[in-house]
């Protein structure tokens, strides 16, 4: 029959045939028109009037019809199986279509009303479409303040070099790798296909810097040529990736993601997870002994005061945390199961670490040198070119505690540490040096030292109960209450009112 012929015939019967017609007149007109069933308008005749089961087969005939574009018959193919409530084969006809046109805005059509609620479209709609969620926030809170800590460790000038860029690298990773998690937590990583597997070429660097970080640190380590073999595993996953994933279009990307989730795999996750995950795990374990045992060599050594030591301490115990909870994670999924506090719990471990290094940069920067800040002049190696004698020191040292224990210049409340040098008469420099050495605190805390030992005597005089807190606080040099509640809670763990009453009662 002429294609003119049908097509009138074809709108006929859609004018005036849909009202009244039966399953024998449809079979006689197709019938007579065989030679068009095959063409896609047939086809979407059928999906006009909900003849699903006759439109579906037409459809994929018309799948390898050049002339007609793919993704319109597979968009009516997942359509019209919604519409059947078939929501495995809608799905996958869905899968197929964002492999070719990636525009999850489809999943929103009204047609997959029916199959909304099912396990499988639900599983293609959160990972495609973009959802923040209070965990990606969180990540992403996260993730800032590691690159925040990271330019904090590289803008001080006072930390060693190498320390500075062993120990922001090893906190770079970890703020890279936790933004990842962010992106994915919001199923951002469709939006942004090139952030497929974006921290992956990290995964051997973890151990490798903490090592050399408390090595160099805790030992005083000097770098050799054959220290670079630690970086030879990251180079080799470094070259696999640029070739094999970092080099794929985005439309690649998305594709590859698309047919992983397709399969029941994590769209971020590579073909080679079990691979990586074993390495990963080896990798942790084998560094995390090192570091134990660099640790504890420089603990033997004594080279580190207390305060550097529990830093240290403090990073290894979270570096083995995180071994731990990883692996625990790995040997999980690489046996087919997943488990999202195992996750949840390894991921916690990485941002208590970028959490604790942040504190440490902005409470105890000092920590970062490890051994370096006491080679020479004890703690302070700032100090080494300035040529105080160490007979000069101590006798600035005298003239020191003679005006705080004597004449009593920490009243004053506008004192600093040009006042004092002044008073010395020498520079602010060697003022600063003098207490440092020889007191092993900064001029502030000095000055606070001798501020509450005089409180603390004010408060228990046998006229203490004439004195108001706030009276107490003027006469040691404090401008206000809150300040002077401060420091003294921070050296007595006590308010001003509650040492005083502890120190009456002990009276009695």
């Amino acid at each position: 029959m002429p294609r003119p012929i049908v097509i009138f015939v074809l709108s006929l019967y859609t004018l005036f045939g849909y009202a009244n017609h039966t399953p024998a007149r449809e079979k006689a007109l197709a019938k007579s028109i065989v030679s068009f069933q095959d063409s896609i308008k047939w086809a979407d005749y059928f999906y006009n009037i909900q003849r699903y089961q006759k439109a579906i087969p037409l459809y994929q005939k018309n799948l390898e019809n050049p002339k007609i574009p793919k993704t319109r018959v597979l968009k009516r193919l997942a359509l019209s199986q919604a519409a059947l409530e078939n929501s495995a084969k809608s799905t996958e006809n869905i899968n197929k279509y964002l492999q070719l046109e990636f525009n999850p805005n489809f999943l929103l059509n009204e047609g997959f009303d029916l199959i909304r609620e099912t396990n499988e479209f639900k599983r293609i709609e959160q990972r495609v479409i973009p959802k923040v969620t209070v965990w990606s926030v969180v990540h992403l809170f996260v993730a800032i303040i590691g690159f925040y800590v990271v330019l904090l460790i590289g803008l001080n000038r006072q930390i060693q070099p190498i320390s500075r860029l062993l120990i922001g690298s090893f906190i770079f990773i970890h703020s890279f790798f936790i933004l990842h998690i962010s992106i994915n937590a919001a199923h951002y990583f469709f939006a942004y296909p090139h952030t497929y597997l974006m921290s992956t070429w990290g995964i051997f660097l973890y151990g490798p810097l903490l090592y050399f970080y408390i090595k160099r640190t805790a030992l005083k380590h000097s770098f050799k040529l054959l220290d670079i073999l630690h970086l030879v595993p990251t180079f080799i996953l470094f070259a696999y990736l640029i070739s094999e994933v970092y080099t794929m279009s985005a439309q690649s990307k998305i594709v590859l993601m698309l047919s992983r989730m397709q399969n029941g795999l994590g769209p971020q996750d590579s073909s080679r997870l079990a691979v990586f995950v074993v390495l990963k795990i080896i990798s942790l374990t084998v560094y995390g002994f090192f570091i134990g045992r660099a640790y504890n060599k420089g603990k033997k050594q004594e080279k580190l005061d207390s305060k550097s030591l529990k830093w240290q301490k403090n990073l290894y115990i979270i570096h083995i945390l995180y071994v731990l909870t990883y692996t625990a994670y790995g040997l999980v999924i690489i046996n087919g199961y997943s488990n999202g506090w195992l996750y949840d719990i390894s991921t916690a471990s990485m941002a208590l670490m970028v959490l604790y290094v942040g504190y440490s940069a902005n409470i105890q920067p000092d920590v970062f040198n490890g051994v370096y800040s006491f080679n020479s002049n004890k703690l302070f190696p700032k100090y080494e070119k300035s040529g105080l004698t160490p007979s000069l020191s101590l006798e600035l040292k005298d003239s020191l505690v003679h005006l705080f224990a004597e004449d009593k210049i920490y009243k004053e409340n506008t004192i600093n540490l040009d006042m004092v040098a002044e008073k010395l008469n020498t520079t602010r420099h060697n003022a600063s040096q003098v207490i440092n050495e020889h007191f092993n605190v900064s001029f502030h805390e000095f000055v606070n030292m001798y501020r509450i030992n005089e409180a603390k005597r004010l408060l228990i005089h046998e006229d203490a109960k004439k004195l108001n807190i706030i009276n107490v606080a003027y006469e040691v040099g404090y401008n206000n209450k809150v300040t002077f509640n401060k420091a003294f809670k921070k050296d007595t763990n006590l308010t001003p009112t509650q040492y005083q009453r502890n120190m009456a009662e002990s009276a009695r």
